[in-house]
């Protein structure tokens, strides 16, 4: 007896499991199956429109620093008076409309995993911008190259994560200069999945752009999007020289930027849902019609990042329900425009991850689900509000997005899924578990969680009594343990280190 728990402990059940690679195979790209969900009316939607369209003409949006912008909006019909652009009615939708691509490809290295971004599909991508990282051995600490390219190895490596991200977090250790170098060289070699580059400021995302082409070749990258870039706005309604300089370059390249208000209700934006939702539209709508004045047909996201906050002290909070019915709003606001839409996934203001952290990741990440999100950044991994990358939190947050791709499937009605067969086989009393339509099926009939535990509780204590926290570090070490390059080509590779060195002589080291 004592032998057999042993190896039970080993290498059985549900711990033996975890511990082989995951025998899953995901689509690069997914389709919805289901519908998304419609809360406002056309009436609620014409006066958001009208509300977005009147902050446009009245109050108008600030660009400041960037001459080559201001003339773009002078040209294009837009009351330019200093950095101030105000917009007639109708200008800025009539822009987007003219020639923003309602889906496009975004090609990764290996063809296979090549993504669709809009229409029905849906692209899962890890979260972005941390400074910080955590995990339960060293706790919390600022992140380093090495945790970066760590979690590109985890964001390969997960069967249900189609995209490597991007600033997946801040590797501080190194110069910010140059950095951004080997942030996109790490996406480059340790992923073939597609990636976002640096928008920090305009020359890094040529640099990132210029790394892009040598790995897909200069005339594939004018035609076709291989790299995404991140554009926040500085809300309330300011564009900054360093955001659009950076969209600029995308653009013109035929890249694709990623247009995102950051908006916390009450901060930079109006403390009523409705108003800022208004907001989030105006300041989404300018950047993207931006991107046509630079290079019609150029690809482009119509990016949302709306959050409450606690007026008490003034901290984000996340997976309340204001910002649920925003994302639901925005994203019929979105369809109704024409554009890919960008939503946020597993937000969460919580430190570790706890109880607080699973309920509001999993109502962000649902209500971009139902609110038809093409483009789901931040869905593995967040933590404290985006300061903190949690290691622990990437794996269990994967598991739940494995979660979203049976759920977008929907429910088949064939002859196997009607199940007729198996009630003529079992009849009446008895139970399914042995007859021959369960057995054909057993494998893929229902998700099978990784990181749940649905054990007995003895069978959890002789196991060690995990957390599933504790489940998710062991998870995420074996899978860091079994990590294998994918292939690339020497020259290449070699053409991207030669870039990285030269520019890294030429930029001074700056860490600021």
């Amino acid at each position: 007896m004592g032998e057999t728990r042993a190896r039970r402990r080993e290498g059985g059940g549900r711990a033996g499991r975890a511990a082989r690679p995951a025998d899953v195979a995901a689509p690069a790209i997914l389709t919805r199956q289901i519908p998304t969900y419609e809360l406002m009316g056309e009436e609620g939607l014409a006066a958001i429109e009208g509300a977005a369209d009147q902050i446009l003409q009245e109050i108008g949006i600030d660009f400041r620093g960037d001459e080559e912008a201001l003339r773009l909006w002078r040209e294009a019909g837009a009351d330019v008076q200093g950095e101030r652009v105000r917009f007639p009615r109708g200008l800025v939708r009539g822009i987007i409309q003219a020639s923003t691509p309602r889906q496009f490809k975004q090609h990764a290295r290996n063809p296979e995993r090549t993504v669709i971004i809009g229409g029905d599909h849906v692209v899962f991508s890890p979260a972005y911008g941390s400074p910080f990282v955590r995990d339960l051995d060293g706790g919390r600490r600022y992140g380093t190259l090495e945790d970066f390219e760590a979690f590109v190895k985890l964001a390969y490596a997960s069967p249900w994560l189609n995209h490597s991200g991007g600033t997946i977090c801040e590797p501080v250790d190194i110069p910010v200069s140059t950095r951004h170098l080997d942030m996109v060289y790490a996406h480059l070699r340790y992923s073939d999945k597609p990636f976002m580059g640096s928008v920090t400021i305009p020359e890094r995302a040529a640099d990132s752009i210029a790394m892009a082409k040598l790995a897909f070749g200069e005339d594939f990258v004018d035609q076709n999007c291989v790299i995404l870039g991140n554009i926040n706005v500085n809300s309330p309604l300011v564009y900054d020289s360093a955001m659009t300089g950076a969209l600029r370059a995308y653009a013109a390249a035929n890249q694709c930027t990623v247009v995102v208000p950051f908006i916390l209700g009450g901060a930079m934006g109006p403390v009523t849902t409705t108003g800022a939702i208004a907001q989030a539209l105006a300041e989404a709508m300018v950047g993207v019609a931006l991107t046509q004045l630079v290079r019609p047909g150029a690809p482009v996201i119509f990016g949302n990042f709306l959050s409450s906050m606690s007026l008490k002290s003034g901290a984000p909070t996340f997976g309340m329900p204001e910002p649920t019915l925003g994302y639901m709003v925005v994203g019929q606001l979105a369809r109704r425009l024409g554009a890919p839409l960008r939503l946020g996934g597993s937000l969460t203001a919580s430190k570790v991850a706890d109880a607080q952290s699973a309920q509001e990741s999993s109502d962000s990440l649902m209500a971009s689900m139902l609110s038809g999100a093409n483009f789901i950044l931040h869905a593995a991994g967040w933590l404290e509000g985006g300061l903190t990358m949690g290691y622990e939190k990437f794996i269990i947050d994967c598991d739940h997005v494995g979660m979203m791709h049976v759920l977008m499937k929907g429910l088949a009605t064939d002859d196997n899924a009607l199940a007729l067969d198996a009630f003529r086989e079992v009849g009446v009393g008895k139970h399914f578990l042995g007859c021959a339509h369960t057995l054909s099926n057993y494998r893929t009939a229902f998700y099978d969680a990784e990181m749940a535990d649905n054990d007995s509780f003895e069978q959890w204590a002789e196991a060690g009594s995990l957390s599933s926290e504790a489940r998710a570090a062991r998870r995420c070490k074996e899978i860091l343990a079994a990590y294998e390059a994918p292939p690339i080509d020497p020259a290449v590779d070699e053409a991207l280190r030669e870039f990285v060195a030269r520019r890294k002589a030429d930029l001074p080291e700056a860490w600021y």
